[in-house]
């Protein structure tokens, strides 16, 4: 268990991996946001998460473990976001020009989401990708589901974090 400092938080998050999918407690400073922290010098080696539910599927069966607290590997995480309904403000400013939002499905691990993605107006999803060289890359109101859990119900996401170089990216119209 932990015990919470004056400035510190608690988080709820949804981790991704490969093979599945980790809910847990994340304690964080107070004024850290969620979303911009995996793309800072500050960002951990490791999610140290308490109460986690593990998700995991291993020869096409799928198993629910739980713990007491566990430390994710952040190489491993493919997608990342807070659990709903909790949110943080959008890490953009929505009135900036030369920016729009591109509406993009991508595969991701177990998962299939559908949401946006914000890049130039003076160019595409392809070449955005190429030249932005980011490892992590933010979706927009997501839909997150899976074609592998028929019976979990699609999760809305104002912002979800992917590793654009471990997830497929299929551009819409």
């Amino acid at each position: 268990m932990y015990t919470l400092g004056p400035e510190e938080k608690v988080s709820v998050v949804m981790a991704y991996t490969q093979t599945g999918l980790v809910r847990g407690e994340l304690v964080t400073r107070d004024s850290l946001r969620i979303y911009t922290w995996f793309r800072t010098d500050s960002a951990p080696d490791f999610l140290h998460l308490h109460k986690p539910q593990w998700l995991q599927t291993s020869g096409g069966t799928f198993k629910s473990l739980t713990f007491d607290e566990l430390l994710l590997p952040v190489p491993l995480v493919i997608g990342f976001h807070l659990a709903p309904p909790a949110q943080e403000p959008l890490d953009y400013n929505p009135k900036e020009d030369n920016r729009v939002n591109k509406r993009v499905t991508i595969l991701m691990g177990l998962f299939v989401i559908n949401g946006n993605v914000r890049i130039s107006t003076q160019t595409d999803l392809v070449t955005s990708l190429q030249i932005t060289h980011s490892p992590w890359v933010s979706i927009y109101d997501a839909e997150v589901s899976s074609p592998q859990l028929p019976q979990m119900p699609a999760l809305q996401i104002p912002i979800l974090l992917v590793r654009p170089v471990h997830v497929v990216f299929i551009p819409q119209n």
